[in-house]
């Protein structure tokens, strides 16, 4: 059976590179009808907050991802536990007691002697006398994971074949000398626990999983039959560095920008597809989900394609579903007006300003006559669809003035812009006095 996971750390809100990976193990496995686990990485405990775990599943069932089963690293420290000692039975977990200091030490010598900074595992020649004077002297171990004198090799679903040389890489830090459980090894032992058929991550972790795979083979597990796929980095557009300031962007801040879940999630999973139709509902995405899609210049983060992906998702969506986060008193035909010119929702809030607020338009140079003459033409309400049309033809034959020279002064009077919705649907809700009293002021 198919199963992957996403591993969510309780340490900070959800961010667009995260996303994009819960995303792509979310539509994987619905795709080829398997199983999603959501994992919080809360092992840690002085880094974690609960209140940042349910942030996070907020955040994910906003973006429209639901999963089969979710487990907490906290619940499960006796396993990592059992795991630990199985290792270090096997010479495979190994003491260590020097200190930060000592290791900048070691690190600066190396780098001036032009060697790799990589740990010299001189603690594995550590005898028992020493372990137990240093012990007695107060002093706890942390412990490190004994890697495999080997490369390890895999296919790659996103970037093809990659190795790591495990000589070239240091023994990582797996428990710290408080007893505390880091995430390399934790989350092998939970991959392997939780049955995990497909690892997919961010291209970032390429190093953390040639390790995590040959922790798989201490502890007994058969890595080869895993299927692994990395996703590139974000970046800048027109630029192909990786962006850590995209990736760490807070999904929040571009739902507080007013950019819906729908444009988010099309956008995130076919990053490398040029068509900017309707972003499709989830059954879509799913449907159409493919992992060749994160390949190359897909990975740019284009923000003008989003807000146009933004756009088209706002001008289809019904009054309902905006009704809570529209500014109060906005009724249906405000929003029928104006979600058609919307890069972000939170722009609505300008265009009730226009119907039902008291801006003051600008004075337009050189349209005194013209503007008087709108005014003096102005029809008396009600006002129906038609007042628009009924009004600009009165003003045309009065000025004979056409095209761009009849509506333009009058939208920039009217909205104190040269562009925006409809003004045959905005007239009816800006009202006559409103009306007047702006195209006074413009003409002034």
């Amino acid at each position: 059976m198919i199963k992957v996971r996403f591993a969510a750390s309780p340490t900070g809100h959800l961010n667009v590179g995260s996303a994009r990976g819960a995303l792509a193990n979310f539509l994987f496995a619905r795709k080829l009808g398997g199983h999603f686990l959501l994992r919080f990485d809360d092992a840690e405990r002085e880094r974690c907050k609960p209140d940042i775990a349910e942030a996070i599943a907020l955040d994910l069932r906003w973006l429209g991802i639901d999963w089969d089963a979710a487990i907490h690293q906290l619940d499960r420290l006796a396993l990592y536990e059992a795991a630990a000692e199985r290792l270090k039975q096997a010479g495979r977990l190994y003491p260590c007691f020097e200190s930060d200091e000592e290791l900048r030490a070691k690190r600066d010598q190396r780098l001036r002697r032009g060697q790799p900074p990589v740990y010299d595992r001189a603690m594995r020649r550590l005898t028992r006398a020493q372990r137990e004077s240093a012990e007695a002297g107060g002093k706890r171990p942390y412990w490190r994971y004994l890697l495999s004198d080997r490369v390890v090799e895999w296919h790659d679903m996103v970037l093809g074949h990659r190795e790591v040389k495990l000589p070239a890489v240091s023994d990582p830090v797996v428990i710290r000398a408080d007893g505390t459980l880091l995430n390399t090894f934790t989350s092998a032992v939970d991959d392997i626990d939780t049955g995990m058929s497909h690892l997919i991550l961010a291209e970032g972790q390429i190093t953390r999983t040639a390790i995590q795979l040959d922790i798989f083979s201490a502890l007994g597990a058969a890595p080869r039959r895993l299927g692994i796929a990395h996703l590139p980095m974000l970046t800048d557009t027109g630029d192909d560095k990786p962006s850590k300031r995209l990736d760490r962007l807070a999904l929040r801040s571009l739902r507080n920008d007013g950019i819906e879940a729908a444009a988010i999630a099309a956008y995130l999973a076919r990053p490398g597809t040029p068509d900017d139709r309707q972003p499709p509902p989830t059954a879509e995405l799913v449907e159409s989900f493919d992992l060749a899609h994160f390949l190359g210049s897909g990975t740019r983060f284009d923000a003008t394609r989003l807000l146009a992906l933004n756009r088209r998702v706002l001008r289809h969506l019904p009054s309902a579903a905006v009704a809570d986060r529209l500014p109060n008193g906005a009724t249906e035909a405000f929003w029928l007006a104006v979600r058609g010119s919307l890069d972000r929702l939170t722009e609505a809030r300008g265009w009730w300003d226009v119907v039902a607020g008291t801006i003051v338009p600008p004075v337009i140079e050189g349209e005194r006559e013209f503007l008087h003459t709108a005014l003096d033409k102005l029809p008396q309400e009600p006002w129906s669809s038609a007042v628009w049309t009924t009004w600009t033809e009165a003003v045309k034959q009065a000025t004979g003035r056409q095209g761009d020279a009849l509506f333009l002064p009058l939208r920039l009077a009217l909205t104190g812009e040269t562009e925006g919705p409809e003004l045959r649907d905005l007239l009816p809700l800006i009202g006559r006095v409103r009306t007047a009293n702006r195209l006074q002021i413009a003409a002034s």
